[in-house]
């Protein structure tokens, strides 16, 4: 990995406000946490949702996720411990592992399942659903796989390590860019001690989850399995984080779209009436065709 020089800023962003996320389910039963919720979607556009899932009981993940259709925005599934498949309705296939990444643009409909490929052991890991613009919502599905090894990575001079999933972050572009929403996702793992600044325009939406450890930002301390909103401060140009012990933390901005959200279950579009279409075709079975 190279070693990068940190990223100078005047004035970091504050946290606005900590999120505890919501205990649920989802599939056929898996348990997870809903760190980014429905009422948060306008306040953090383009970002729809987060949801964490880790546990070592195969119980809580073995059903997986069977057949369910998406129309109208990007999942971004991010592996860090485990095994598990994707198929889909367009004819993609891949096996998520350890460390790496997957990412699906939903676009006009798409019908697929993911399902765990381990009877035992821990399996750990996010998704995030990126909003697609208006424009782009009945776009061509698009599927890609990145195994660890394909996702950018660098340290810091405080031994920081970071992956780049999507994004640049000290001249390291991500594995994927998106001109529309221009989402930066980061994992970053701070030794005890160690800081970390990234740049960040004053107009996008951004959000740090501690998922191990614990971050200061600015004056507030930020504990395990918190979700910091950043402030949206006019003069600040980035944020900046200090590890209270060994951390690993996930930092996410984006460009919000500014569009209406209409969104029911698996569908996220602009109007109601785009939702009913979306549901009218998938009761036909013209969702994914």
């Amino acid at each position: 990995m190279s070693v990068r020089p940190a990223e100078s800023i005047t004035r970091a962003r504050s946290v606005e406000r900590l999120v505890t996320g919501q205990a649920t389910s989802d599939g056929a039963g898996v348990k997870l946490t809903r760190v980014l919720t429905q009422p948060l979607q306008r306040r953090l556009d383009p970002f729809l949702m987060l949801d964490a899932f880790g546990s070592d009981r195969a119980d809580d993940y073995i059903a997986g996720f069977p057949d369910h259709p998406h129309r109208g925005f990007e999942t971004v599934t991010y592996m860090i411990a485990g095994r598990m498949r994707h198929r889909d309705s367009a004819g993609h296939e891949g096996l998520l592992e350890n460390g790496g990444v997957q990412w699906m643009t939903a676009g006009r409909g798409v019908i697929h399942s993911e399902i765990p490929q381990q009877e035992e052991g821990l399996m750990e890991g996010f998704q995030l659903w990126l909003n697609l613009p208006a424009r782009d919502k009945l776009c061509a599905p698009w599927y890609r796989d990145f195994t660890a090894d394909e996702l950018p990575r660098f340290v810091t001079e405080e031994g920081v390590e970071v992956t780049v999933i999507a994004g640049e972050s000290h001249g390291v572009v991500g594995a994927v860019t998106r001109e529309s929403t221009a989402p930066l996702y980061l994992d970053l793992q701070l030794p005890a001690g160690a800081s970390f600044t990234q740049a960040l325009p004053a107009g996008h939406n951004a959000f740090v989850y501690v998922y191990r450890g614990e971050l200061t930002l600015g004056d507030t301390p930020v504990p395990p399995k918190r979700m910091a909103i950043l402030a949206n401060d006019a003069d600040s140009d980035g944020v900046r984080m200090v590890a209270g012990a060994d951390t690993r933390a996930l930092l996410i901005a984006g460009r919000p779209l500014n569009e209406p959200i209409a969104q029911y279950g698996p569908f996220v579009m602009n109007t109601e009436q785009e939702i009913y279409q979306a549901v009218a075709d998938y009761r036909a079975g013209t969702l994914a065709v």
